[in-house]
């Protein structure tokens, strides 16, 4: 073995430990936010790590269960039972392999920023509202309303007198969720890497166990296999009903989206490999009807793993199979380890894991480059994802983005592109909009490496904030790479493109 393999090796090692301690915590905390026995979510870790790592078209990302598909999984449990999720993450699985199958991956990536983002914020206020009950012992309601409503009587537990188990929790859940901030705000550099959710839920459950505290921990079965549980065909015949059907469409969607924004947003952190979103798209859709024939809950990309992948150097696919390796000796040689561990210690880690959903740096964004219109799209997506449901907001989020573009249906963006020996020049007309993000997705990404591209936009005339922000993405990804880039900004661009000619010119210096 070389030099090189050998570091290489050496690398991917360190980074899978440092994506084990990351993805420990979120593991057990998401499958309690989902309202489900722990042993599912450790599952959909291991299935994540070893069966997605190995046949991922993202090299780098790590999969496993993520904390946007907790409330809708919490909710559908609560109405329907935990034995229809397996037929239902089965189907959508599928779902998710037909579409790679049939090369829609860009198409998820043409679904409005603001949408998405706005999405994810709501899941986070909704994951906040939840696990504030966790927090204190109490049982979580389904809905955001519901959540604040009941907060009087969670926080009458507390108050009411006396030192009860509900004030203990709380006690240990903040200083789960002190330890946890305090570490990652104030770490030395040397340490960078160990992560502050594992501080946090260490901190949590040395105290209880110290003390001995009679608060509820962790329930995990005495071996993996009781923890897996296989759809019957009496379940399959739940799939009938109009709710599971919906619920197979909003899991394969969203999942498929936060995959994919996810793989773009690691593709951004490295110089290495890009990701084939197609391969991507089927190998998601293995792991979750994977998931669903074992009992375990829905997985995607996930961006908070994936990050720590990177940030540990990482070299290559080898991290994430490994992680997996790492949590399946976990679970069959240590479950006790596990079964110590405080439910309110778990609450804090995924109070902060919400409310980093909720991302207003990303408003500020939207507002300072794009104006109202987008951050309304947010605003109005976020509402009503914590006010009614995620199926809701999200279709309102995008009719509302579709709208946007209603005067420019029957123009679309013309990509002309000119090759030489030394440059490529690509000229933009027309008009750019959602629908042609695919279109200029597969243009852009299928340049060859190396030469420099000018890109010039005297005959565009209007570009959404969608279109807008696919391009500018893609000229950071790419000046990062060393390719050399050029944008000719015409002397009197449209009112509706100078903004993004600005944004690619200082890009691209």
């Amino acid at each position: 073995m070389t030099a090189k393999a050998n570091s290489a090796l050496t690398r991917d090692i360190a980074s899978s430990i440092v994506v084990f301690l990351v993805a420990i915590p979120l593991c057990l905390g998401i499958a309690i936010a989902s309202g489900v026995p722990v042993a599912m979510g450790l599952v959909s870790g291991i299935i994540g790590g070893i069966v997605v790592g190995v046949i991922a078209g993202s090299p780098l990302q790590v999969s496993g269960p993520a904390a946007g598909l907790a409330v809708i999984v919490f909710g559908f449990v609560e109405e329907y039972g935990l034995a229809l999720l397996g037929p239902v993450l089965i189907v959508a699985g599928f779902l998710q392999m037909l579409a790679g199958y049939l090369k829609l991956g860009s198409w998820f990536r043409a679904i409005s920023p603001a949408v998405v983002h706005g999405m994810l914020a709501g899941i986070g206020i909704l994951i906040v509202l939840g696990q504030v009950h966790v927090l204190m012992d109490a049982k979580p309601a389904a809905g955001g309303v519901e959540n604040v409503a009941a907060m009087d009587e969670t926080l009458g537990k507390v108050l009411g007198g006396g030192m009860s188990n509900h004030s203990i929790a709380l006690i240990v859940g903040l200083i789960s969720l002190v330890a946890m901030v305090g570490w990652e705000k104030l770490r030395p550099a040397r340490l960078r890497l160990v992560p502050g959710a594992l501080i946090g839920v260490a901190a949590g459950t040395v105290i209880t166990v110290a003390l001995d505290l009679p608060i509820a921990r962790v329930v995990v079965p005495a071996t993996l296999l009781e923890g897996i549980t296989l759809p019957t065909a009496e379940s399959f015949a739940g799939l009938l009903q109009p709710g599971a059907i919906a619920t197979v469409l909003v899991i394969a969607v969203i999942a498929s989206a936060e995959t994919l924004l996810s793989a773009a947003a690691v593709d951004r952190m490295h110089d290495g490999e890009r990701t084939r979103f197609n391969k991507e798209l089927v190998a998601q859709g293995v792991g979750n009807s994977l998931c669903g024939l074992l009992g375990a809950l829905p997985i995607t990309g996930v961006i908070v793993r994936s990050s720590a992948n990177i940030q540990a150097g990482a070299a290559t696919r080898r991290s994430t199979i490994l992680h997996g390796i790492w949590i399946l000796s976990l679970v069959a040689l240590l479950p006790q380890l596990l079964g110590i561990v405080p439910l309110t210690a778990l609450a804090a880690v995924l109070l902060v894991t919400g409310w980093r959903l909720v991302s207003l740096q990303h408003v500020r964004h939207l507002f300072a480059h794009h104006g109202w219109v987008p951050v309304g799209v947010w605003a109005a997506t976020v509402s009503l994802v914590v006010v009614q449901d995620l199926l809701v907001g999200v279709a309102v989020g995008l009719f509302l983005s579709l709208a946007e573009i209603v005067p420019f249906l029957r123009r679309k963006l013309h990509i002309h592109q000119q090759e030489d020996d030394e440059a490529i020049l690509l000229k933009l007309k027309g008009v750019g909009t959602c629908r042609d993000v695919p279109a200029l997705l597969n243009t852009l990404e299928s340049l060859p490496d190396g030469k420099k591209v000018c890109i010039t936009s005297a005959g565009l005339r209007y570009v959404d904030h969608t279109c807008a922000e696919t391009i500018t993405e893609w000229v950071k990804r790419e000046r990062r790479a060393g390719r050399p880039l050029e944008v000719q900004a015409p002397p009197s661009p449209a009112p509706k493109v100078a903004p993004l000619v600005e944004r690619l010119s200082a890009e691209a210096a």
